[in-house]
């Protein structure tokens, strides 16, 4: 019998976090009479002691957390319970976890987050005989056996409104402007937003590039179309052309990818001695308020997360596909790694439309 849940976020923070925490607590109290604890700082708020935690009600979670970005009860992607880092070094404090959350007598756990995040709970969950239902959530939209997970679809409308942004200023004073986002290893923002704001180039780490090929484009802008600035969108874990990431540090085993935008302006301007702009958005991409589709996945899957506990349905993890939530093996979801198909609908159309992608 289910009676007392917990739920956590997990990872880098997107928007639409808080809009599941609420339609989880508003499933589970409402349909089913349970209490909602929300662990704080991720798995952090279940190594911490005191316990890191809150009551969560349906008078907390009103219509403005629907609106909220970030995520209320905080996060973290630097804590690996099996790998926790610590001045000397990292150490396994899993044991500390689960004790953590039997301590708050929770019956089952909701997480939600990107592949590792759910990867490391579901081995917790194994570990300690946890309930686990997951949510995904991922900018970069590269979770296995979903088409959409939460913030993918804030992140390609803010990149699609910093194009938009662009291109005036661009067009103004004759100037090639490039445009980095985020994706980790997976191109999906970068091709999706650069079709929807009229990107000329788009480069994204799935294909191979050449810089002689994007200037090629972009002089053939002033003949084709009778223009002499351009537009280029650039995915942060684009490699330089030695086939190198272009990264700004690393600890540990995680990787900060930053400055690829800056690396094609240069070249650019060396080449073709045009005037060059380059804009990183950053987490940008991240915060502010979700968009209506992530509002809307994020409720449907909150919903459907409850329903599953309530079914006995454990080690499971909620997807889109074919607009229907469904739900699938977290296993499979997480082997499952979805990068950017040279067969992809969105390529085929990015060709079509006559859009560089650098080979």
């Amino acid at each position: 019998m289910i009676k007392k849940i917990g739920v956590l976020t997990s990872g880098g923070d997107c928007a639409g976090l808080n809009a599941a925490v609420r339609a989880i607590v508003h499933r589970a109290t409402g349909e089913y009479g349970w209490e909602v604890y929300g662990v704080c700082n991720g798995t952090t708020g279940l190594i911490n002691r005191p316990l890191q935690y809150r009551h969560l009600s349906r008078g907390m979670c009103d219509t403005a957390m629907l609106r909220a970005g970030g995520t209320m009860l905080g996060t973290t992607n630097k804590a690996n319970p099996f790998a926790f880092p610590g001045a000397d070094g990292t150490t396994d404090r899993s044991d500390e976890c689960i004790a953590g959350y039997k301590e708050l007598g929770l019956d089952a756990l909701i997480g939600i987050g990107g592949d590792g995040s759910l990867d490391i709970l579901q081995r917790l969950a194994q570990k300690g005989n946890i309930n686990l239902v997951a949510i995904p959530k991922t900018i970069d939209n590269d979770l296995g056996l979903t088409e959409n997970a939460i913030g993918y679809s804030t992140a390609v409308e803010t990149a699609m409104d910093a194009l938009d942004h662009l291109q005036p200023t661009a067009a103004s004073h004759q100037r090639v402007m490039v445009l980095e986002v985020m994706g980790r290893d997976a191109g999906h923002i970068a091709i999706a937003a650069g079709i929807a704001g009229g990107a000329d180039v788009i480069l994204v780490p799935e294909i191979f590039y050449s810089i002689d090929t994007i200037c090629q484009k972009i002089k053939s802008l002033s003949k084709t179309e009778s223009r002499n600035f351009a537009l280029i969108i650039v995915a942060e874990a684009v490699k330089d052309e030695n086939g190198e990431p272009v990264v700004v540090s690393q600890k540990w085993e995680r990787i900060r990818y930053g400055g690829i935008g800056h690396y094609i302006g240069d070249k650019i301007a060396e080449k073709l001695g045009a005037d060059v702009r380059v804009t990183s958005l950053g987490h940008i991409q991240r915060g502010g308020q979700p968009n209506a589709l992530d509002r809307i996945i994020a409720s449907a899957f909150g919903v459907y997360a409850v329903d599953l506990l309530a079914q006995g349905k454990f080690d499971r993890m909620v997807a889109w596909q074919n607009r229907q939530v469904i739900d699938v093996a977290i296993s499979d979801a997480v082997k499952g790694y979805q990068s950017l198909q040279l067969d992809d609908i969105l390529v085929k159309t990015a060709r079509g439309l006559g859009i560089c992608l650098g080979d």
